[in-house]
């Protein structure tokens, strides 16, 4: 047993999300993921940072350049959060802005997902864990160009005690208890997972009935 182990949870109250370079051009270099699933998760992960309230920071690196504008679905979602457009930096934490940013949550765990993972992601997750931030990487919410690469940006994010989660995983561990709300995120998960849909549609008919 591993006595100096501590389980630090995600805490709602703690936590920022930075969505690294999710960008029109950089979208079509995914293929860890199918484009639906890739889709479908990022949305996710956004859906729950909308649910849970976090603090949202958005980047994008050479908008102008073969990289494209941030998606639009997230520019949609997050209408009043933080959208840093880097000139030309690859690692966002080499960008004054996009640091401050972060700062200026005053949150000290960081969930980073982006494209691709062994750049976008990776380069700002080493950058924040050496200045003693708590990282997650949203593994799903994160892609690149094949799962060769991917494990390798895993591993080296890992060593550097950055953890690893999806996005149902971030979400439940944010919840903590189903009596919190059971409808809130029984509907957030069932809008993006079609079999969940099906078990909550269920649960509430069950109760109605009751």
């Amino acid at each position: 047993m591993n006595t100096e182990y501590r389980y630090n949870r995600l805490d709602r109250n703690e936590a920022a999300v930075l969505l690294v370079d999710h960008q029109s051009g950089l979208v079509n270099l995914v293929h860890d993921f199918t484009p639906d699933d890739f889709k479908n998760s990022v949305l996710a992960l956004a859906d729950t940072a909308k649910y849970f309230n976090l603090p949202t920071i958005l980047t994008t690196s050479f908008e102008d350049g073969p990289n494209g504008p941030l998606v639009p679905e997230l520019k949609e979602l997050f209408p009043d959060a933080p959208c840093i457009a880097r000139p030309g930096n690859i690692n966002a934490w080499d960008n004054e802005d996009f640091v401050n940013a972060v700062k200026a949550t005053g949150k000290k765990q960081l969930l980073i997902a982006g494209i691709v993972t062994e750049v976008c992601v990776a380069f700002p997750a080493l950058s924040a864990r050496e200045e003693g931030y708590e990282v997650f990487i949203v593994t799903d919410a994160s892609g690149t160009f094949n799962r060769t690469t991917r494990d390798a940006a895993w591993a080296r994010m890992v060593q550097a005690g950055c953890q690893l989660m999806s996005w149902f995983g971030v979400a439940c561990e944010l919840h903590r208890d189903w009596r919190n709300d059971v409808e809130g995120l029984g509907n957030l998960l069932s809008n993006h997972l079609p079999s969940y849909r099906c078990l909550i549609t269920s649960y509430m008919a069950g109760r109605a009935a009751a």
